[in-house]
């Protein structure tokens, strides 16, 4: 061989050699991150990542998104202790990812939560969602409020490459890439079983339900209504009342009303929120329990019992606020399905990110949900699960 042949033999050695050790350098300082982030102390956040299934969803590990990537999540609500713990859940999987990559400054994931001002705002959240696609973020996760509300601006995220994922209440749109939620049919037929079960098995229900137009109301509803029927001869189920259909009610109201002069009638739209509850308990006396599938309703149901001394009423519903949980230690409310708001949070931004790498989601990621009593809620399983 001669000299120069020799020479740009050597000089190759050197060169690949050079590039073998780079690349194992890389992979060292990655898994001596990985190392340090496994070796962290017990999380106190850890029973709530154990709640969901699958569990990779409760893992930032294995996941290697570029620095900077940027993951919209797009809420219900922008007020509320719910609403605050899934976005807290969410900016700790992206902290979590930062921290097992060692991203720093501009390197860091970028998680932004945007919301309506007003709770349950349907316009104002497609606006919001036209306004983060102009963005062109890396992905999205979306608490959808109406489901048939958003599938134009689906459309144009596919267009564009960006996918969608969807927490807390889901969409048919074929393009999801996965839909990060409690399973409510298991959650209502539980809810369900506890309130027959305080109630003797025997006595009429009414139903508080907060929307009509999103999938999880009705899910809850149904499912409810269902495990009645089916496993609960003796309890029967009477009126149900979506809350979000004021104008519906009200109508009912005014034909109900005795006037000389049917021009002296009042308008739907005169008539508030606190003359709709009225009616509603008013229409209902006979009721032995009201089902409530939200906060809000559940409050609702243990103010109105409390004005119309509607004592014995058996109240259960969903979630568990500072003023759920004070009424359940009163023993104004029989029992509560304690959703898992962190988790929910926490698996959407491992959902984004799994979407972004192209690495294949489970169509439906479980965030788990728990059945509080006034005799199971100092529990310690129960306590870790509070938000």
């Amino acid at each position: 061989m001669n000299r120069r042949w020799l020479a740009a033999v050597l000089i190759l050695a050197v060169v690949f050699t050079n590039s073998a050790c780079s690349r194992r350098q890389e992979e060292l300082r990655g898994e001596e991150h990985e190392k340090v982030y496994e070796e962290k102390e017990i999380r106190e956040d850890q029973d709530k990542l154990d709640a969901i299934f699958p569990s990779a969803y409760g893992d930032v590990k294995g996941l290697t998104p570029e620095p900077g990537t940027y993951i919209s999540i797009i809420g219900k609500s922008a007020d509320g202790l719910y609403w605050d713990t899934i976005c807290e859940g969410a900016e700790q999987a992206a902290e979590d990812i930062n921290d097992m990559l060692g991203y720093e400054g501009k390197d860091k994931i970028k998680l932004v939560y945007s919301a309506p001002g007003e709770a349950n705002d349907v316009d104002e959240q497609v606006n919001i969602l036209d306004e983060e696609l102009a963005r062109y973020p890396s992905a999205i996760g979306i608490a959808i409020v109406d489901s048939q509300s958003c599938e134009v601006q689906f459309d144009m995220a596919a267009e564009n490459g960006i996918p969608i994922v969807t927490f807390d209440s889901a969409s048919a749109y074929p393009g999801i890439m996965a839909k990060i939620l409690t399973d409510n049919t298991k959650a209502a037929q539980t809810a369900a079983s506890g309130m027959a079960k305080e109630m003797g098995e025997k006595g009429k229900v009414m139903i508080l339900a907060n929307d009509s137009r999103s999938d999880t109301s009705r899910e809850r509803v149904d499912a409810f209504v269902d495990e009645m029927k089916e496993n609960h001869p003796g309890i029967q189920v009477g009126n149900v009342y979506y809350l979000n259909e004021e104008e519906k009610i009200a109508k009912e109201m005014i034909s109900r009303m005795e006037l000389e002069d049917q021009e002296e009638a009042p308008k739907p739209e005169d008539i508030g929120q606190e003359d709709i509850i009225r009616f509603i308990f008013e229409e209902n006396p006979d009721i032995d329990g009201i089902y409530a599938t939200n906060s809000t309703t559940v409050m609702m149901a243990v103010e109105n019992c409390e004005e119309y001394d509607r004592n014995n009423v058996t109240i259960v519903g969903f979630d568990m606020n500072e003023s759920e949980q004070k009424a359940l230690q009163e023993g104004k409310i029989a029992g509560l399905i304690l959703q898992n708001p962190y988790g929910m949070g926490y698996a959407t931004v491992i959902a984004a990110v799994r979407s972004v790498l192209e690495m294949g989601n489970e169509a439906v990621v479980d965030t788990g949900f728990t059945w509080v009593t006034r005799e199971n809620m100092e529990e310690e399983s129960v306590q870790n699960m509070l938000y």
